[in-house]
């Protein structure tokens, strides 16, 4: 593999193991609208992709209703849902080996920018990470492309052969494609093998310890 000097994390999924928050805050929003979740594996889906793409794409929201969905979803996932969320087992393990080789660590998330710091400092997680990038909450800058080249930008990247993207979900591997950077995926988060091939994942791993067999120099 080559030697890259720049890692991108995305956050859910592949730093932290952040269902129970999400998915909290998800039925919060539904039950407004008197649906009613039975089997909360269902919103697994909705983890990845922008929070107002999946409530029109997967409950046939309207543009108005979704944005309206989407600030309920808030309202529970700010106080609560937020918290709801744990590390991966070897992935501080991971960090840092790889701070001790002297990588540039980044986030790179759709998750809105402030959301990711304050749950990265409450995990006590931010100190691995040189920048951490994510959308705004004006909806803007939420497409995964629209973050990399962002973080990119902010940390002053120009070599792309150098950066390497890390993601468990499709999002990650064509927003790496669209800015041209190489990708991992990541088979212990919320996305399975055949979504990241067809996606067109530079290389695929199961495990965090797969993951660090990976980027850990020999």
């Amino acid at each position: 593999m080559k030697d890259y000097r720049y890692i991108l994390f995305d956050l859910d999924g592949t730093i932290t193991d952040s269902i129970d928050g999400i998915t909290n805050s998800i039925i919060y929003a539904l039950k407004k609208y008197d649906i009613e979740i039975v089997d909360r594996n269902e919103l697994q889906k909705f983890i990845g992709p922008p929070l107002v793409s999946s409530f029109k794409n997967f409950c046939g929201f309207s543009e108005e209703d979704a944005n309206e969905a989407l600030r309920y979803f808030r309202e529970y996932y700010s106080t609560k849902g937020i918290f709801e969320s744990s590390v991966y087992k070897g992935i501080e393990e991971l960090l840092t080996r790889l701070k001790s080789e002297n990588k540039t660590l980044i986030v790179a998330t759709s998750k809105p920018e402030a959301y990711a710091r304050r749950i990265l400092e409450d995990l006590e997680m931010d100190k691995y990470f040189s920048y951490i990038a994510g959308s705004k909450f004006d909806g803007t800058r939420i497409e995964k492309s629209d973050v990399i080249a962002y973080a990119m930008k902010s940390c002053g990247i120009t070599d792309l052969s150098l950066v390497l993207m890390v993601g468990d979900r499709k999002q990650d591997i064509m927003g790496a494609k669209k800015t041209g950077i190489d990708s991992v995926g990541v088979l212990f988060g919320y996305g399975d093998r055949k979504e990241l091939e067809n996606a067109g994942a530079t290389y695929i791993v199961e495990t965090v310890g797969d993951l660090q067999d990976l980027l850990v120099a020999k």
